[in-house]
């Protein structure tokens, strides 16, 4: 294979930045048709097509960021280089994009991605939004990984593949006073307002269930999507919460709230998102084993 041409390199990486070719043609000050030309023959090289066009913009492929990716880190050591030699420290490191939907307990974040949060050699990239979009950044290869608590539906067309990673059952989570009584799930729900995920979290429909099998007709008191407000609204007692134990781990821990009852049945699934690719990202394997 003949080495690998630089030029042709950089003038990929300013194209890929840019997602447009007249553009990067103007900041280069190359004729559009000569730098198609140049990106062509490095495509030749690599043996891979490096763009795909939607509309008029420019999407990388997925040997595209791969590329892209080579790219940044060899130019970015040619600027550490002449930084190095004046004097000051650069440090190399990878680079691991996360989607993660909105309203996603952090806890579990955090503890899906322990394994790499204190290596110095990583950067972490974390995205957050709706299911639609982050599925949209990972197809487009932005993203490595997208967590979520409810697979996405598939079918013979769709790209992804759905690892579930963690189970867990919901629980009955309020002060740890209430706990003395020893009260069912049924009187306690008798007895105390109740705080319950919203509709469009996805462990709803299993709380839903759960009340119509049992007949259960709680006060609600409040109804929230996101689990990091569930979290502070648990806290402050306006009614007893139902979630997954992760998203109070420390305030269980300290005492300040207290399990009153496992939901029977009725469970939260985690899930990692990720497409087969040719050239997966090592760091999401570390993280997948775990």
């Amino acid at each position: 294979m003949a080495a690998l041409n630089y030029r042709h390199l950089r003038y990929f990486q300013v194209v890929a930045h840019e997602g447009n070719l007249t553009r990067a043609a103007q900041k280069l000050n190359l004729a559009q048709s000569a730098l198609s030309v140049q990106i062509q023959k490095l495509e030749e090289q690599i043996g891979h097509e490096l763009f795909e066009r939607r509309g008029r913009t420019l999407v990388l492929t997925e040997a595209g960021r791969i590329a892209l990716d080579y790219a940044d880190e060899i130019f970015r050591s040619g600027d550490d280089l002449l930084t190095r030699l004046s004097g000051l420290s650069t440090n190399e490191r990878q680079a691991l994009r996360v989607g993660a939907i909105a309203t996603l307990s952090r806890n579990f974040q955090i503890s899906f991605l322990n394994p790499v949060l204190q290596r110095d050699d990583v950067e972490l990239v974390i995205h957050s939004g709706n299911l639609r979009d982050l599925l949209s950044q990972l197809e487009a290869h932005a993203l490595d990984v997208v967590l979520c608590n409810q697979a996405p539906l598939r079918d013979s067309k769709s790209p992804w593949i759905n690892h579930l990673i963690s189970k867990q059952p919901l629980s009955l989570v309020g002060p740890k006073a209430i706990r003395k009584r020893r009260l069912s799930l049924e009187k306690l729900l008798a007895e105390y307002p109740v705080v319950l995920p919203g509709h469009e979290s996805g462990i709803r429909p299993g709380v839903d269930a759960l009340f119509e099998r049992t007949g259960i007709r709680p006060v609600i008191a409040a109804e929230v999507d996101d689990m990091a407000m569930l979290r502070l609204v648990a806290r402050e007692g306006m009614g007893l919460a139902i979630l997954p134990p992760i998203v109070v781990r420390d305030e269980l821990e300290s005492g300040l709230l207290a399990e009153l009852a496992v939901l029977d049945d009725v469970f939260e699934e985690f899930y990692a998102i990720t497409l087969k690719r040719r050239f997966p990202n090592p760091l999401l394997k570390e993280v997948l084993a775990r």
